[in-house]
C-alpha cells in the first residue's frame, strides 16, 4: 500500500503502519507539492533581502537578535542541527523514529514552513529506502519542539551523524550511500524546519495509543475470565445500570463483559447462591476500565489534530511570514501523563483481581495460591508479589512530566512541557501493565482449570485455549517468568482481545 501524504489528512492508524513498516511507500501529494513551492518562493525573496527573519537570516533562541551574512545562511542551517545533537541516552525505538519522519513530512506538506518539496520527500526517501537515525531518547524539554531528536533525525539526512541500515548501525553518509540517497544542503530556513515540532513525542504516543487500546480490551476479557474463576456475578454489568450513567466507554465495556460471559456453565452452577455483591475490582471494572476507555478517546482526538497540525516557527501565510509558539508541547504533554495515570488504574484493579485469586483470606472455594498441593507447592504466590511491584513504580512514573518546567535557552524558552519525559514514562508504563494484565490471566485460567468440570462461557473458554496455547497447565511448581512473557506476547499481539 503506498500513502500519499498532504498535511491534512494522516491517520494515526496509517502512522503506526509506517512506523511498523506494514506501508509499501510513502510519497507527497501533488497539492502539497504547489504548496511548498508557492511558500518557498517567499523566503527565497526574504533570504536575499535586509529585513531580519527569524532562524532565516538571524541566530536562534536568545541570539534571535544576531544577524547572519547572506554567504552564511546555509552554513547557519547546518550549524542549526549540529548543535542541536545534543541528545543523550538509549536510542528511540526504530518504529518510533519511523513514526516520527513520516510526521515531519507530513507537517512540511501542509506548505507552512517556506521548504523546498525536495526536504519532505528526502525525508519519505529515509521511511521508504529503510533508513532510520540513531536518536537518543532523552535531551528534549518539549518546548521549541523536540529539538534535539529531530536534529539527530536532521543530521542524517546531512549525510552526517549515524543510522541503522539493513540491521547494521553506519555513519549516517554511509547508510545514505547504501542506500542510494543523496546527502541534503540545507537552504535558508530549512534546519529549523526540521526541528521546531512535537513529531517525537506525537510518535511515541501514537505507538503508544496503539498498544494501550489493545491493553484495555484486553483487560476486560481478562477480567471477565477472573470473575468466573472467583463465582462473581455479572449481575452489575446489566445494562440498564449502564444506561443510567452514560460515559461512553463504561458503556463500552460492560457491554464486552456481558457478551464475552454469556453462555457460562459456571455462572449457571451458582445461580441461586447467596451473594449480592462482589468486590469493586470485580463490580467496579466497567467504571474502571470504562474510565481508561474515555481517556484514550481524549488522546486520540489530541493526537489526530496534532497529526496535521503546523508545528514550525516561523510559519509562511501567503507573502507574511509569522513567529509564533506552535510548536510548544503542551497539549500532547497533559494527554500522555493522563494516559499514564489511566494505565496506573488499570494495572492497579488488576492486580487486586489477582490478589483476590491467590489469597485465601479473600476466597474459600479455590486453593490457596492456587497451588496443587499447598504448602509443599507456594503455587502463584509471587505473580502477585511481581504484579505489586509493577503496580508501585506505575505509581511513579504516573506522577506528571508537565507540571516540571524548567527554564532553557537563555531564559528565553521560560516555560517548557516537558512532554518527551511524559511520553518516555508512559512506554514504560504500558509495559509494565501488560505484565499486570499477563499474570492476572495465568491465575485465571489456573483458577478455570480448577473448577473443571465446569466451563466458562464460548468466548471465554477460546481464550483460555490460547493462553494454555503459550502457557501449559500447572501441574506443580515451575519458574513462571516464562508463562508471563509469553501471555504479554499473547496479549500485544491482540490474541486476548476477542
Amino acid at each position: 500500500m503506498t500513502l500519499s501524504i498532504d498535511g491534512y489528512r494522516l491517520t494515526i492508524a496509517e502512522t503506526c503502519a509506517v512506523a511498523r513498516a506494514r506501508t509499501a511507500a510513502v510519497t507527497l501529494a501533488p497539492a502539497a507539492v504547489e504548496r511548498m513551492n508557492a511558500s518557498r518562493q517567499l523566503i527565497d525573496r526574504l533570504a536575499a533581502g535586509e529585513e531580519p527573519i527569524y532562524a532565516v537570516n538571524t541566530g536562534v533562541g536568545l541570539l534571535a537578535n544576531v544577524r547572519i551574512a547572506r554567504d552564511e545562511l546555509e552554513q547557519l542551517q547546518r550549524n542549526v542541527i549540529r548543535s542541536h545533537c545534543a541528545g543523550v541516552g538509549e536510542p528511540l525505538d526504530r518504529a518510533v523514529v519511523r513514526a516520527m519522519i513520516l510526521i515531519r513530512a507530513n507537517v512540511l506538506a501542509m506548505g507552512f514552513s517556506g521548504i523546498r518539496p525536495l526536504v519532505a520527500e528526502r525525508l519519505c526517501d529515509l521511511v521508504n529506502r529503510g533508513v532510520t537515525p540513531v536518536v537518543p531518547s532523552q535531551g528534549s524539554v518539549g518546548a521549541s519542539g523536540d529539538l534535539a531528536p529531530l536534529s539527530h533525525m536532521a543530521l542524517v539526512m546531512m549525510g552526517e551523524g549515524e543510522a541503522e541500515f539493513e540491521g547494521t548501525v553506519l555513519e549516517g553518509g554511509e547508510a545514505l550511500r547504501r542506500a542510494g540517497i543523496e546527502p541534503i544542503t540545507l537552504h535558508p530556513k530549512e534546519g529549523i524546519s526540521l526541528i521546531n515540532g512535537t513529531q517525537a513525542m506525537l510518535a511515541a504516543g501514537c505507538l503508544e495509543l496503539e498498544a494501550i487500546q489493545v491493553l484495555v480490551d484486553s483487560a476486560d476479557l481478562i477480567c471477565a475470565l477472573t470473575l468466573d474463576g472467583l463465582r462473581g456475578t455479572p449481575r452489575a454489568f446489566d445494562e440498564r445500570i449502564h444506561a443510567s450513567r452514560p460515559h461512553p466507554g463504561q458503556m463500552e465495556s460492560a457491554a464486552r463483559l456481558r457478551r464475552l460471559l454469556d453462555g457460562s456453565e459456571i455462572r449457571q452452577s451458582h445461580i441461586d447462591c447467596r451473594r449480592v455483591q462482589d468486590a469493586y475490582s470485580l463490580r467496579c471494572a466497567p467504571q474502571v476500565h470504562g474510565a481508561v476507555r474515555d481517556t484514550l478517546a481524549a488522546a486520540r482526538g489530541v493526537f489526530e489534530i496534532e497529526l496535521n497540525s503546523a508545528t514550525d516557527n516561523p510559519l509562511v501565510f501567503g507573502d507574511e511570514i509569522l513567529s509564533g509558539g506552535n510548536f510548544h508541547g503542551e497539549p500532547l504533554a497533559f494527554q500522555l501523563d493522563f494516559l499514564a495515570v489511566a494505565l496506573c488504574a488499570l494495572s492497579g484493579i488488576s492486580e487486586r483481581r489477582i490478589d483476590r485469586l491467590v489469597n485465601p483470606a479473600l476466597n474459600e472455594e479455590l486453593p490457596p495460591f492456587l497451588a496443587g498441593h499447598p504448602g509443599l507447592e507456594s503455587g502463584l504466590m509471587m505473580t502477585q508479589v511481581t504484579a505489586a511491584s509493577l503496580v508501585a513504580e506505575n505509581r511513579v512514573l504516573a506522577y506528571p512530566a508537565s507540571t516540571g518546567s524548567i527554564t532553557t535557552s537563555g531564559n528565553k524558552e521560560d516555560f517548557v512541557s516537558m512532554g518527551m519525559t511524559s511520553a518516555s514514562k508512559l512506554q514504560r508504563v504500558t509495559r509494565n501493565t501488560r505484565a499486570v494484565l499477563a499474570i492476572e490471566a495465568l491465575c485465571a485460567a489456573r483458577a478455570l482449570d480448577l473448577l473443571a468440570p465446569l466451563r466458562t462461557s464460548p468466548a471465554l473458554e477460546e481464550a483460555r485455549t490460547r493462553i494454555r496455547g503459550v502457557s501449559p497447565p500447572i501441574e506443580g511448581d515451575r519458574p513462571f517468568y516464562r508463562d508471563i512473557a509469553a501471555i504479554e506476547g499473547l496479549i500485544a499481539g491482540g490474541g486476548l482481545r476477542l
